[in-house]
């Protein structure tokens, strides 16, 4: 497979500037919520807000070891949704993970775009080969796929985090295009 041309340093700089805006935006609606109601099984694919946060989290933390060299979270069969218990470490890691993030992509160029990238996948159970720019592309997508969980749950349970539509962030947009 090639790599599309429409997945550049510029796409990768906004997203990830996106993401760290929405997770701030995520924790903090978390956050006025009571540590029980945050935890409360509400019947989504990670069940509940903590979970699904700690999921994004862990997701993150492996597509970061294979694109940045990061540290590996723990392996789980739970999908990390049981990595961190406390919520505030929770929010730190999260922070921390964004700013990561954030300087992996203030250092993208379009040439580590345009290679593959070969790693044993768990979920499939073998190895894989595919363009680094589409593993971007999915690696945001997977983040706000259940971001979107998460905000469906904090809004079930009575708090609002504020407009998620990218194009509503002008702010968020021209700093990610700027780097």
């Amino acid at each position: 497979m090639s790599a599309p041309s429409i997945i550049n340093s510029g796409f990768v700089r906004t997203m990830a500037a996106y993401s760290a805006e929405m997770n701030e935006r995520i924790y903090a609606a978390a956050e006025r919520l009571d540590d029980a109601v945050r935890r409360t099984d509400r019947g989504a694919f990670w069940h509940s807000i903590h979970e699904t946060l700690c999921h994004i989290l862990w997701g993150d933390q492996i597509w970061m070891s294979r694109f940045d060299g990061w540290e590996k979270p723990p392996a789980s069969s739970k999908g990390g949704s049981d990595m961190i218990h406390d919520f505030a470490s929770l929010r730190e890691a999260r922070r921390i993970a964004d700013s990561k993030i954030s300087a992996w992509a203030n250092r993208m160029n379009a040439a580590w775009l345009e290679h593959d990238l070969t790693w044993f996948s768990g979920a499939a159970s073998r190895e894989i080969t595919m363009p680094r720019s589409i593993l971007v592309v999915h690696f945001f997508n997977h983040q706000s796929h259940h971001r979107g969980q998460a905000h469906a749950l904090i809004t079930a349970a009575g708090e609002a985090t504020g407009d998620t539509d990218l194009f509503l962030m002008p702010d968020v947009v021209a700093a990610g295009l700027a780097s």
